[in-house]
């Protein structure tokens, strides 16, 4: 039941950062949750929960930014989780792939820790970013953005 309650926590914090849901992002993580990535981005890590939720509204608003989920495992006690992700940068005509490794509190209602690694690095020239001649399509993974009901 466990691995169930952190998959369902995973997927809500993703339609969270799909409807830009500030509030709803902060709910999803204790109040010193840190979101760690790769080297290059600004700011990185993010710490705290309101901080977390503030870098994905502004992802949305000014990137376009949805996100997709493609392959999802947790742990039989819920305590950790491991996504494949894609991050689509519409408004910028840029996708990203990557996985993230999750950590979530006793109780598994929070995520206390997201740690994010990139497919590659982020080339700006190519609009995108994937594992090289990795087939994402006959893979089944989503090859287009996903529509938000209410956003565009």
């Amino acid at each position: 039941m466990s691995a169930a309650k952190a998959e369902a926590l995973i997927r809500h914090y993703f339609d969270m950062c799909n409807k830009a849901d500030r509030q709803g992002l902060i709910d999803c993580f204790t109040p010193d949750a840190v979101h760690y990535f790769p080297p290059g981005l600004p700011g990185a890590p993010w710490r705290g929960a309101e901080a977390i939720a503030d870098g994905w509204v502004w992802c949305v608003q000014n990137m376009g930014s949805k996100w997709t989920i493609e392959k999802l495992l947790c742990s039989a006690d819920g305590r950790e989780g491991v996504i494949e992700w894609t991050h689509w940068k519409t408004a910028i005509n840029e996708v990203l792939r990557g996985d993230e490794w999750y950590v979530f509190n006793e109780d598994v209602t929070r995520i206390a820790e997201i740690r994010a690694y990139y497919a590659s690095p982020v080339n700006k020239a190519e609009p995108v970013n994937r594992l090289h001649e990795f087939d994402y399509a006959a893979r089944g993974y989503h090859m287009q953005p996903p529509t938000v009901a209410g956003r565009d």
